[in-house]
């Protein structure tokens, strides 16, 4: 009788174990196959992070819903010596295999990166920056490697040309000279041989389109405008008359806000001061955008010389061919300022 009712106990202490493995055996199954992402995000390893702080950024960002399937997993797969630093789209749909692969791989998710609207190169620095690895500062060191800028063909001046602002596509762990080499590759696959030709049937040289355009693009916000201003100051240079471009003046100066041109300003030595210089500035004095540099490839041909913005102030411009005529319409627009006690 003892042996059947240790055979009996033997199958049951099997039979249980079997049960356990089993349960243990679906709740790994669960760990490494369940969707494991509360919250889609796009998580951001620095430099040198540690598991640690991947762990610790996942939870303040509250993106993994079972944080022990998460660690037991990323055990199995070595990744806390494996942590590799970049921008990582955590979706919803993802279970905890799929995000311990994608991190221990290193597969980033690239980001878009615009820095339209900007002037200065402090400013198109700091929007780049907000995107990628590299600082606002590291950034802003590229237009002082004077060796690369010149081996590039460009001068301190124009080389802001070679920055296209559009959207682009770029991995958070792209540094400064990465995001240059970049550019550069842009700016050369831009100007194909199409838009080359363009140029030089114009008499420009691309720096130099790109240099007129920034001026067109301060010059107005109406997209339907740009085209006939980009006419008037080709006008203006086939007949060797000085641009007199406001948004010159204000570079020089160093205060787009400037409402009201005065002579003060008027009277600021520089070569950027198209008032006092004939010809183009030394470089652009903006970012230009697509549109602008398009506008002067394809501007529209007429005989306007002269331009000032509507009394209406409704962003368009009055233009004229004659002095006379220009005069009639910069004095509406004085006596509408003076209106509105707008003297600077």
């Amino acid at each position: 009788m003892t042996f059947p009712r240790v055979g009996k106990f033997i199958i049951i202490f099997f039979a249980f174990a079997f049960i356990l493995a089993a349960l243990r055996g679906y709740q790994l199954y669960l760990y490494i196959f369940n969707e494991n992402v509360k919250t889609e995000h796009a998580l951001i390893i620095p430099e040198g992070a540690t598991y640690n702080q991947v762990v610790d950024s996942l939870q303040a960002n509250d993106i993994i819903l079972n944080y022990k399937a998460f660690h037991w997993v990323s055990k199995k797969k070595n990744y806390p010596e494996s942590v590799k630093p970049g921008r990582y789209l955590l979706r919803e749909n993802m279970n905890t295999n799929q995000i311990v692969n994608k991190l221990r791989a290193g597969e980033q998710d690239p980001v878009n990166v615009i820095f339209s609207n900007a002037r200065f190169k402090q400013e198109m620095a700091g929007k780049v920056s907000r995107h990628i690895q590299a600082d606002s500062l590291s950034i802003l060191e590229l237009f002082n490697d004077t060796a690369r800028i010149r081996e590039w063909g460009f001068t301190q001046e124009t080389y802001k040309a070679m920055f296209i602002p559009n959207t682009y596509q770029f991995y958070w762990t792209t540094d400064a000279s990465e995001f240059a080499e970049r550019m550069k590759k842009e700016f050369d696959r831009f100007w194909n041989e199409d838009r080359r030709e363009k140029a030089e049937s114009i008499g420009l040289t691309p720096v130099e389109v790109t240099t007129l355009a920034s001026i067109v693009q301060e010059e107005t916000a109406k997209k339907e405008e740009l085209s006939r201003v980009a006419g008037l100051y080709i006008n203006r240079l086939n007949r060797g008359m000085p641009l007199q471009a406001d948004p010159t003046v204000k570079f020089a100066v160093g205060d787009f806000s400037l409402r009201r041109i005065l002579n003060v300003h008027l009277e600021t030595d520089s070569p950027y001061n198209t008032y006092l210089y004939a010809g183009l500035p030394p470089g652009p004095v903006n970012f230009p955008e697509v549109s602008a540099i398009e506008a002067v490839l394809s501007y529209e041909e007429h005989k306007y010389l002269y331009m000032v913005a509507r009394e209406d102030f409704s962003g368009y411009h009055n233009f004229a061919t004659t002095l006379a005529e220009h005069n009639r319409n910069a004095n509406k627009y004085r006596a509408a300022l003076d209106k509105l006690r707008i003297y600077k």
